[in-house]
C-alpha cells in the first residue's frame, strides 16, 4: 500500500496530478501539474504561463483524491 493510499483511503487510489486554475491577474485558465506526494495541503508560488505574474497557490486534495486549487495575487497576501 503506497503513501497515496493512506492519504486518500476513500478514493479509487488515484489522486489528481493536474488541475486547472484561473489566473487572478489575467483571467486565463491555466493547467498546472500538481504533486499529491508533497502533502495534503501545499502553498507555493508559480508564475502564470500566460502573463508571467506570480500566483500564490494553495493546493489541497479531498478524500477522493480530487485536487482543489486556489490562486491569489501577491497583493492578496
Amino acid at each position: 500500500m503506497g503513501i497515496l493510499d493512506d492519504e486518500f483511503p476513500l478514493g479509487d487510489g488515484v489522486a489528481d496530478l493536474s488541475a486547472a486554475v484561473v489566473c487572478p491577474y489575467c483571467g486565463e485558465t491555466v493547467d498546472l501539474a500538481v504533486d499529491p506526494g508533497g502533502g495534503a495541503v501545499q502553498e507555493y508560488v508559480e508564475d502564470c504561463e500566460v502573463c508571467c505574474r506570480p500566483m500564490q497557490l494553495t493546493v489541497s486534495w479531498d478524500d477522493g483524491g480530487t485536487a482543489h486549487v486556489n490562486a491569489a495575487t501577491d497583493d492578496d497576501g
